[in-house]
């Protein structure tokens, strides 16, 4: 793609915004960037790309400024059905995303991992397992630093292990990786798009560009993984498997064994494997096929396997108060998401929940607040929703903020207790992120005396 004096509209102008943003001036291209938010609110953003030279339109997006370019390049948060790039799309004009864009310049292998829930975790999982077996391995994408700032960086890898997000599918066109991951399909995003279907087909993009040379990492027992599948055109390895004539990783207690086409089995040992819950068992599954379809060695799965600690945010372990057990899930920003982090839990729980509102159908979580949750505690602008849904199962109450949760929690726990930081929603009716609603709980739990 050529880009030298083309004029390129970058639409959002967070942290990808402003990665593209360098790429496109290195490259001659004339750039201009437009957001909603408005230049006091961007902040030093702001100001680093008017450094750059990028020419600003803020606090509302101008259908001229799409017609007046000829590329648009969108960052992920921002929906590719807004009035504005439908007008663009209508005049003929090209618009992708920053995953595409950097595809177009990407010549290394790619393994790419998409879900609902555990794509973080099987992303850093797959690249510690590279890096054991002896690559140099660049690990980003919808994590981290975007791909495009590898693109920039013009210090070549041995393979990329990239997180990729329904919203970056959206708007790929040539992006294929030669391994690609669906781990799970469970609503999430429906404020984005317009129903659940659209969003299973989001997630399906990944494998388009993928031929008989490359393989598909599918879950075998997931529904809409099965609606997906007759369309996917690569070699397919399932986890979650109960066949022994199938490509892919069966789980027998601690045992996992994998067979892959043309290969001996492998039986690996997951004794040691330190995280909690059925759901990153599956997750070290779907890690350990795609390591090996790469060329990763079963020693070094083994040894990431062993070694591997898990994320900050995601099922944490806090801190013990009075025999109460504290766990931080703030990246547990859909139902699903919570679904899995109860299911790690024998103990009795109570569970914080809310934020911002996603969509998704909390009725999904009934069985299991009758199971073992023997409070709810609700915050944000979901409560009332999370409230009216979920109420009268268990005793249920609101907070005016996060650390009121923590402090009436206290108050409920007893000895043997868990109680457990799974919003269901996500943060940005309160906080800047997941990562800064963790930090406050964890923070307030820290507090507690």
């Amino acid at each position: 793609m050529n880009l030298k004096n083309r004029k390129v509209l970058i639409v959002g102008l967070a942290n990808t915004g402003l990665a593209v943003a360098r790429f496109l001036k290195d490259r001659g291209a004339q750039v201009t960037a437009t957001d909603l938010m408005t230049r006091e609110q961007l902040g030093d953003k702001a100001q680093e790309a008017l450094a750059l030279g990028i020419s600003l339109q803020l606090g509302e997006h101008k259908v001229q400024d799409f017609l007046s370019c000829s590329l648009i390049v969108l960052s992920p948060g921002v929906p590719h059905t807004i009035k504005a790039v439908e007008a663009a799309r209508y005049a003929g004009i090209p618009v992708i995303g920053e995953l595409e864009l950097a595809a177009q310049h990407i010549d290394e292998p790619i393994v790419a991992i998409t879900g609902t829930n555990g794509k973080t975790t099987t992303t850093n999982l797959v690249g510690q397992m590279l890096e054991s077996s002896g690559f140099d391995v660049f690990v980003g994408g919808n994590i981290g630093r975007p791909l495009i700032d590898y693109v920039q960086s013009g210090n070549r890898k041995d393979i990329i292990v990239a997180e990729i997000s329904s919203f970056q599918l959206d708007t790929m066109e040539t992006f294929k990786p030669q391994v690609g991951v669906l781990l799970n399909v469970t609503e999430d995003h429906l404020d984005r798009y317009n129903n659940f279907q659209g969003y299973i087909r989001s997630k399906g993009r990944l494998f388009i560009n993928q031929d008989h040379t490359d393989f598909a990492v599918l879950n075998r027992v997931d529904p809409c993984t099965q609606i997906l599948e007759p369309k996917i055109p690569s070699n397919k390895l399932y986890f979650n498997t109960t066949l022994n004539r199938e490509n892919g990783a069966q789980l027998e207690g601690r045992k996992l064994t994998c067979k892959l086409p043309g290969d001996p089995v492998r039986t690996l040992d997951l004794t040691h494997f330190n995280l909690k819950g059925a759901h990153n068992l599956e997750n070290a599954a779907a890690a350990s096929l795609a390591a090996l379809a790469i060329g990763a060695s079963e020693s070094g799965v083994t040894k990431a396997l062993y070694t591997f600690k898990g994320l900050h945010h995601r099922i944490e372990y806090a801190k013990t108060v009075r025999g109460t057990y504290y766990y931080n899930d703030s990246k547990g920003t859909n139902v699903g998401a919570v679904v899995r982090a109860l299911e790690s839990f024998d103990a009795q729980i109570i569970l914080i929940m809310g934020g911002r509102d996603k969509g998704g159908d909390y009725t999904v979580l009934n069985e299991h607040i009758l199971k073992n949750v023997k409070q709810l505690i609700v915050i944000g602008e979901a409560k009332k929703k999370i409230l009216n849904v979920l109420g009268k199962l268990t005793r249920s109450q609101e907070a005016g903020s996060l650390e009121e949760a923590v402090d009436l929690a206290s108050q409920a726990a007893e000895p043997d207790d868990v109680v457990l930081l799974s919003p269901g929603c996500s943060s940005f009716d309160m906080f800047s992120d997941y990562a800064q609603r963790g930090e406050v709980f964890c923070r307030a739990v820290e507090g507690l005396q």
